[in-house]
């Protein structure tokens, strides 16, 4: 009886794979790249992981051409030659869901909702591409993409740096690779190289400068950073040994304010300090500067106004991220906002709340 509902053949374990196991395995795999497998982006495991997807992906893609240009003809070969574009969608799905929980990790959906969708599109409609995995122009591009969105978060961890130089130089990395596999499929395939050269040139090229605009209009999360706790708070002490903890005095947290990971509110009393707090993960060794930006938003000009910027260096290693924070007096009623950046301006997260003048409800002591 259950049989019955088996493939019966190649084709049909093809798409029965496509119909059933995959979403399962999308969603499953989502899940295990966020709680288990990509964990930190420094860790040489989860770099690893992504490079056997990266090689598993060219592996098909080279296999698929011999099989086109009838170099490969193993009667074995040919009869499980339908199953070569799922192993390379299940190859670039494992790449985008590990990009997507790392760089949704790091972003500040203000400021980079754009990329993390791009990739989350990507992701979900790696599903429908199996049969687009068979052209050698959408083989290409897919694995130019996947090249780029590695090399600019791996090279600011092996460098341990950040900033303008390191992306053009991750790019042209990627730019690097792509040509040498390239180079190598024209002298093995070289029929489907010669005949979509021209498109195969269009497509990298369009992913090369759509990567760029998305950079430096602030789109592309700034990993390897990533905020990992923030909020704005009435006063905060740093404990002595051991652990060097922080003492936090905050408002009590609304029920219904589940959207923040800290009350939006603040009240707010003449001479108080406010408190904007961050603490953001780097890989070991890797130390920067970043900014708290301090904006009030000025209702009659329609628009955010910068009141002052505090420059703090950070340090890498800590798997809850550096510890820092900056203070303000003379806030005004309305609505503000911490901005957590890059000291090249990237947006790695935002604290948001509104001042309310007058004495807090009781305070409540956290410790982090």
């Amino acid at each position: 009886m259950i049989r019955r509902y088996l493939p019966k053949n190649i084709d049909e374990l093809a798409q029965w794979y496509m119909r059933y196991i995959s979403p399962i395995a999308l969603v499953g795999g989502f899940v295990a790249d966020n709680l288990v497998l990509l964990r930190r982006v420094d860790l040489w495991t989860s770099n690893l992981l992504l490079f056997s997807y990266i090689a598993l992906a060219a592996s098909c893609i080279l296999l698929i051409n011999l099989i086109e240009t009838g170099r490969l003809r193993a009667p074995w070969l040919l009869k499980v030659t339908p199953l070569i574009p799922v192993v390379a969608q299940f190859a670039f799905g494992g790449l985008f869901s590990g990009y997507l929980s790392l760089y949704s990790r790091s972003a500040a959906f203000a400021g980079s909702a754009v990329f993390v969708l791009l990739l989350a599109a990507l992701l979900l409609g790696n599903e429908r591409f199996v049969r687009f995995y068979m052209r050698f122009s959408f083989q290409m591009g897919i694995f130019f993409t996947v090249l780029m969105s590695f090399f600019i978060f791996f090279l600011p961890v092996v460098f341990r740096a950040i900033g303008p130089w390191i992306f053009i130089a991750s790019g042209l990395t990627a730019v690097a690779v792509f040509a040498l596999f390239f180079y190598m499929l024209s002298k093995v395939v070289p029929e489907p190289v010669a005949r979509d050269r021209t498109a195969v040139a269009r497509a990298v090229a369009i992913i090369f400068v759509t990567f760029n605009i998305l950079y430096f209009v602030g789109a592309i999360p700034p990993l390897p950073l990533a905020l990992k706790d923030a909020g704005v708070y009435h006063s905060i002490t740093r404990l002595p040994e051991p652990g060097f903890a922080y003492r936090i005095t905050a408002e009590p947290k609304l029920w219904y304010d589940f959207i923040h990971r800290y009350n939006s509110n603040f009240h707010y009393v003449a001479g108080e300090r406010a408190y904007a707090w961050s603490a953001i993960f780097a890989p070991t060794g890797f130390s920067t500067t970043i900014v708290h930006e301090w904006q009030s938003y000025d209702v009659a000009r329609g628009e955010w106004t910068t009141t002052n910027t505090v420059q703090i260096p950070i340090l890498g290693g800590r798997d809850g991220g550096f510890r820092t924070y900056s203070f303000k007096t003379g806030l005004s009623a309305g609505e503000w906002r911490v901005n957590v950046l890059t000291i090249y301006g990237q947006l790695i997260g935002r604290i948001s709340f509104t001042v309310i003048e007058g004495e807090p409800p009781a305070l409540v002591e956290l410790t982090k």
